[in-house]
């Protein structure tokens, strides 16, 4: 049995619609492992900033690769989930498909301590 898809929204009842939305997925991340993690490491390296004297050019470079890296994390689950449901059995395209997700989450944990190796060094430069 198949259900009716639901009328479009449209002004702000979208946009209510949408943050619903926004929030159910953040409550579904919040329940993947890789996802807490990150959540955690990337408040740490923001307390770390800030108690090491990080400016706020930094600390706000720092946030919006933490946000790009949860983002990413986000479309890696999907991509999962989407997979999953294709492909039960084990293929070699899901396969793929999941590696190539993986890697994109991978890369950007680099672009994350890659800055913030960057920031650390500065501000060990500026102390000494």
């Amino acid at each position: 049995m198949t259900q009716q898809k639901p009328q479009r929204k449209t002004g702000f009842a979208h946009l209510i619609a949408a943050t619903g939305y926004s929030v159910a997925g953040l409550r579904r991340m919040w329940q993947e492992s890789a996802f807490r993690q990150e959540v955690i490491g990337g408040a740490a390296v923001l307390l770390l900033l800030l108690a090491l004297g990080g400016s706020a050019g930094q600390i706000g470079l720092m946030t919006v690769l933490l946000l790009a890296l949860l983002a990413i994390e986000a479309l890696n689950t999907a991509i999962e989930a989407i997979v999953d449901h294709l492909s039960p059995d084990w293929s070699v395209f899901a396969k793929q498909a999941k590696d190539i997700a993986s890697a994109a989450v991978f890369l950007m944990i680099l672009a994350n301590g890659v800055c913030l190796s960057v920031i650390l060094l500065d501000l060990a430069l500026a102390a000494a």
